[in-house]
């Protein structure tokens, strides 16, 4: 399933500080980045995982340094495939 992770950083947090993590930080286990963008004023990412719980994991690494929101998406292509299905009346 794919998450959407946006980030607004704390305050506290540095550009600095953030970005040396960054380079050192991998995404957990059963958890993989599908795009990474660092716009000016916010961080968003574009993950795939199987369970939460890899999820969890990578809010708890930075929950200290950003304000986070996860929400489950899913690409165009499977939102036409869904939305075709749902004016025919069958289930994905």
């Amino acid at each position: 399933m794919l998450f959407v992770v946006i980030g607004k950083p704390k305050a506290a947090s540095t550009g600095k500080e953030r970005i040396a993590r960054r380079m050192s930080w991998q995404y957990p286990a059963g958890m993989q980045m599908v795009a990474e963008y660092w716009p000016m004023s916010t961080e968003v990412a574009v993950a795939a995982a199987d369970h939460v719980a890899s999820i969890m994991q990578a809010i708890v690494d930075w929950d200290d340094v950003f304000d986070l929101s996860v929400v489950p998406a899913m690409t165009a292509e499977q939102g036409l495939e869904m939305a075709k299905q749902m004016q025919t009346g069958t289930s994905a």
